[in-house]
């Protein structure tokens, strides 16, 4: 499948001399989520404003459709949405729901449309109740659905979420599984850095691994996440229901990734016997 968005080998590398980026790279699909995992400093957010445009790589380049994206700004600004991994990062108008309308208003839209549109993302994400609030008297989950609200009502091709489950309760990660598998069934192209490796194996088509600000590999996840050996490299470990199971049943064709999987294969197995 050819990719929607792709970065070829880039290199970055931050005023003061920091190298956060050495040759990293990245493709995603439409219907298709990716996404990277790494140690705390190893280039997954810079990463991420190389491939919405917000830096431009000293090396390497972005592609959208096959062509250069640094000669489609900014009009590819709308195709592209980063939400940030702390949403007061992101986060700057006086109320919800002007902060949810902003990127409408910049496009010369109805306010009956942007109405419309504001009211339908806040339902979706359930946070309508809010839209009279001031964003910086809300909770880090309701400020983080914000956020997302704020890219999802322009309907972007791309979204991008840095570490979107960081200090997340387990009911907010699950409804953002949730949303991310409908975007990814509305043909959506997403990316997602993270370090919860439950939420990646449960979310994810392929996973990138980077350190040092190098992507040292990349695959489908089930290949990626049974991989122990791979993982330690930098300092993750494999999904609950994959260590269990390599406990219970040594080899196994297919491990399973999540206690769902892992739930279905015990009930097999005990079918057997």
């Amino acid at each position: 499948m050819k990719p929607l968005l792709e970065v070829r080998n880039a290199w970055y590398r931050y005023p003061g001399g920091i190298e956060a980026l050495k040759g990293a790279e990245l493709a995603v699909s439409n219907g298709e989520v990716v996404s990277i995992i790494g140690p705390n400093g190893c280039g997954k957010t810079t990463l991420l404003l190389i491939a919405t445009g917000l830096l431009e790589p000293e090396e390497g380049e972005v592609f959208l459709d096959g062509k250069p994206l640094v000669e489609q700004l900014p009009n590819a600004r709308k195709r592209l949405g980063l939400v940030f991994q702390e949403p007061d990062d992101q986060l700057f108008n006086p109320t919800v729901y002007d902060e949810i309308a902003f990127s409408l208003r910049q496009l010369d839209l109805s306010e009956d449309y942007v109405k419309k549109r504001v009211n339908e993302v806040a339902k979706r994400l359930n946070i309508d109740h809010l839209l009279d609030r001031a964003p910086y008297r809300l909770s880090i989950g309701e400020k983080k659905k914000v956020a997302i609200a704020s890219i999802l009502v322009y309907e972007p091709e791309i979204i991008l979420f840095d570490e979107p489950t960081a200090n997340l309760s387990i009911e907010a990660i699950n409804e953002l599984e949730q949303l991310i598998k409908e975007l990814r069934s509305k043909k959506r192209a997403i990316v997602v850095t993270s370090h919860n490796i439950e939420f990646v194996a449960k979310i994810s088509d392929k996973v990138y691994i980077m350190d040092n600000g190098t992507t040292i590999n990349k695959g489908d996840k089930r290949d990626i996440l049974i991989n122990e050996a791979l993982l330690s490299k930098v300092g993750l470990e494999p999904p609950f229901a994959v260590k269990i199971s390599k406990r219970i049943f040594g080899n196994c064709e297919n491990y399973p990734l999540t206690i769902e999987e892992l739930s279905n294969l015990l009930q097999n197995k005990l079918k057997i016997y």
